[in-house]
């Protein structure tokens, strides 16, 4: 019988009885104390649960992609996206690829100390771009698990680096009155209604750029700020308060907004200008008069106030406060 099936064992795969043994030999021993002392029939169950784990391991090994594939599938499966959100991700997968070898990679071979690596080589230089990197790197990893071509995500052993936060200055009164005094010139009136989002509503630029004339409500004096146009991706209502004399139909926002903003300022007189300042000015004054961080919470669409309180809340005088928002509140 054992001369049988050596001769099958040679003839279909060139193996011996004895190559066969010490195979088995090498499980038990691998097996170790979880294999001593149990009986025979015990032992070819265990032996048999060690070969079917074995094979469901290779054939899970051989089940996945390269990291270049999963890495521009992940990114077309988000094609619904807002155009600028898909040209972000274009360039990091594209910044992630530059680096040597990691187009290729097996995904489900990739560990930490890959991901690590390949973040540091392609966002080192940045913290910002790092955090981001890392999101986007986590995100592929996730479309890959949801495919199963891996069984992790390794990025979830990398920690975020820490940001400091650089406390960003409200505007004071003289330059809140050079921006509301050159949006009421002819050439910039078509910017009213938008400085005042801006300045009295907290809304960020680029979400005042995609408000169209069915978000406003002006019976109710209320701006929708809808989920597909915010940052988050989380809509709110927030409060229309306008600068004196706007009427309901000077309430729209202009085409090529971008370079209308950059232009305002400009004749303004601002040479130089912090991204979000507005809205930086908006909580300041909003929290030094109104008092009310829940409110100022919902309306700034912040998940608590602890945002608030780290990076948008400057000290301020309630003079101040005052002075900014005279002749905007309705009585």
């Amino acid at each position: 019988m054992y001369k049988r099936l050596e001769k099958e064992l040679l003839r279909e795969y060139s193996l011996r009885v004895m190559d066969a043994v010490r195979l088995t030999m090498e499980c038990i021993e691998g097996l170790n104390t979880r294999a001593a002392g149990v009986s025979r029939g015990e032992l070819i169950c265990l032996l048999r649960r060690v070969i079917a784990a074995g094979i469901a391991a290779i054939q899970a090994e051989e089940r996945t992609e390269c990291f270049e594939k999963v890495a521009w599938e992940s990114v077309a499966a988000r094609a619904n996206r807002r155009p600028t959100t898909m040209r972000d991700l274009r360039h990091y997968v594209r910044r992630m690829l530059r680096v040597e070898g990691v187009g290729q990679m097996p995904l489900r071979g990739m560990t930490a100390a890959q991901c690590r690596e390949i973040l540091q080589k392609a966002f080192g230089q940045s913290v910002h771009s790092y955090r981001k990197g890392r999101v986007i790197l986590h995100s592929i990893f996730a479309y890959g698990m949801r495919r199963e071509w891996c069984d992790f995500n390794p990025v979830d052993r990398i920690d975020n680096p820490e940001v400091a936060e650089r406390p960003v200055a409200p505007l004071n009164q003289e330059e809140v009155m050079k921006l509301k005094s050159t949006a009421a010139t002819r050439r910039f009136k078509d910017m009213r209604f938008s400085l005042s989002l801006l300045l009295y509503s907290g809304v960020r630029p680029a979400e005042v750029e995609r408000i169209s004339a069915e978000d406003v409500c002006w019976e109710d004096r209320q701006v929708i700020i809808r989920a597909r146009n915010s940052k988050t991706g989380g809509g709110r209502v927030v409060p229309l308060r306008l600068l004196p004399g706007l009427r309901q139909q000077d309430c729209y926002v202009p085409p090529n907004w971008q370079n209308r903003w950059q232009a305002l300022r400009r004749a303004a007189g601002f040479t130089r200008w912090v991204p979000d300042v507005c809205r930086h000015t908006f909580a300041t004054y909003h929290a030094a008069y109104f008092r009310n961080l829940p409110e100022l919470q919902l309306e700034m669409g912040h998940r608590d106030v602890s945002l608030l309180r780290s990076r948008y809340m400057a000290p301020a005088l309630r003079k101040s406060a005052k002075e900014f928002w005279r002749g905007i509140l309705r009585k």
